[in-house]
């Protein structure tokens, strides 16, 4: 008999924080955009993804029923940079299944979402986990969670017996989010994972970008923007040399001093600090790093903040790039007394097994009719379908 499965969404409040955030900005400066996000595997899968099509449509069905009831609009409307006319509209907001498609090419999963940029947007998450986990079921069980669970106690001593000495500087303390929501191996592992951190370091585990979960275990949801924001601006009608310092505006614009962390690697650390002037730097609390040497980055963020003479040790350096706790120790002490830091762990919290982890994304590829893209400091991220379009870009940006 075959065993019967939960369905892998079990709120549409399950989704990463910048979503909203990005969501809400969007909506209110760009409401009539239109773009397309299509789902890549950057690595190979045990069996062929395409073998999962059936589930995933099942899934994206159901998820196309699903609101947010009362007590998640409450929920929402008690983060005070949420607006209330954002949580009027999620109040009426469904996800339309016309706008999603799903199809198997060969051992390939395609997925591609399009329609209006505040109907589509929203599907990126709830495609890379709902994909994640159905994988995960097919794969051997037996034995699984235990070496999950030995792998983060060792985690969680490896923290405890670092707070000793270097975590424990109240000027910079070592300060953790969870990231590991679009990747997770299921969704009981990740609440046992973020209840684990939550209880044993409250101290240094400050968050989760999972906003369910930070409002069923009491956390602070943590998260501000992400590549989409930024490469939706290059179609918004800017001069292309503009759509950075466009993005960065319209997110003062719309949050007024919350949110202050800014991400650089839409074209690139160089390129991105070309436009981060005085005003920005003033105005942001810090920058996220998502690609490249972590270290090459953080120094170029301090040299710069120097040389618009501001005191690095007020801002604060976030990273997120497929960070372990040995690398986030590392930085960190490498870091520490010249500028705060932060540091959100994703897959390596989440999906810690003895099976390798799926390295798989949902990104915009277009915007308004025209390709967009980001020109990553890592070679392997840049994704753009348009060849000339990236072309013209690194041109634009001297990348």
């Amino acid at each position: 008999m075959k065993e019967m499965q939960q369905p892998v969404v079990r709120s549409l409040l399950e989704n990463d924080l910048y979503k909203f955030t990005m969501w809400q900005s969007l909506l209110h400066s760009n409401p009539g955009a239109h773009a397309e996000y299509r789902f890549v595997c950057r690595n190979a899968p045990v069996f062929p993804l395409s073998e999962l099509k059936a589930e995933v449509d099942d899934e994206l069905d159901r998820l196309c029923t699903m609101y947010f009831t009362q007590d998640e609009l409450d929920y929402l409307s008690g983060l005070r940079f949420i607006k209330s006319d954002f949580v009027d509209f999620l109040t009426l907001f469904r996800f339309q299944r016309r706008f999603i498609e799903v199809r198997a090419v060969g051992e390939t999963l395609e997925v591609v979402a399009r329609g209006p940029l505040v109907h589509v947007m929203g599907f990126e998450i709830f495609v890379l986990y709902i994909i994640n986990e159905l994988y995960f079921r097919r794969l051997p069980r037996e034995g699984v969670i235990e070496v999950a669970r030995e792998r983060l106690q060792a985690k969680i001593e490896e923290l405890k017996a670092a707070v000793v000495d270097p975590l424990g500087d109240h000027d910079f303390p070592f300060v953790l989010f969870d990231f590991g929501l679009r990747r997770r191996y299921s969704a009981t592992w990740h609440d046992e994972v973020v209840q684990r951190f939550a209880t044993e370091l409250p101290a240094h585990f400050r968050g989760t970008s999972n906003v369910y979960l930070a409002k069923q275990l009491g956390l602070t949801p943590s998260g501000t923007m992400a590549h989409e924001y930024l490469q939706a601006y290059q179609a918004f009608g800017f001069r292309l040399r503009d759509f950075q310092k466009a993005a960065l505006e319209g997110w003062v614009q719309e949050y007024r001093g919350d949110l202050g962390v800014a991400l650089t690697d839409v074209v690139g650390m160089d390129a991105f600090l070309r436009d981060f002037d005085l005003y920005f730097a003033k105005l942001f609390d810090g920058l996220r790093h998502d690609s490249g040497d972590p270290v090459v980055w953080g120094e170029k963020a301090i040299a710069h903040y120097h040389a618009l003479r501001i005191d690095p040790a007020r801002k604060r350096l976030v990273f997120s790039d497929s960070l372990n706790i040995p690398g986030a120790l590392e930085l960190y002490r490498h870091f520490k007394g010249r500028i705060q830091t932060g540091f959100g762990i994703g897959t390596d919290l989440s999906n810690d097994t003895p099976h390798e982890a799926l390295n798989i994304v949902m990104k915009i590829t277009a915007c308004n009719g025209q390709p967009v893209a980001k020109l990553s400091d890592e070679p392997g991220k840049t994704l753009c379908d348009d060849q000339t379009f990236l072309a013209y870009l690194r041109q634009v940006f001297s990348h």
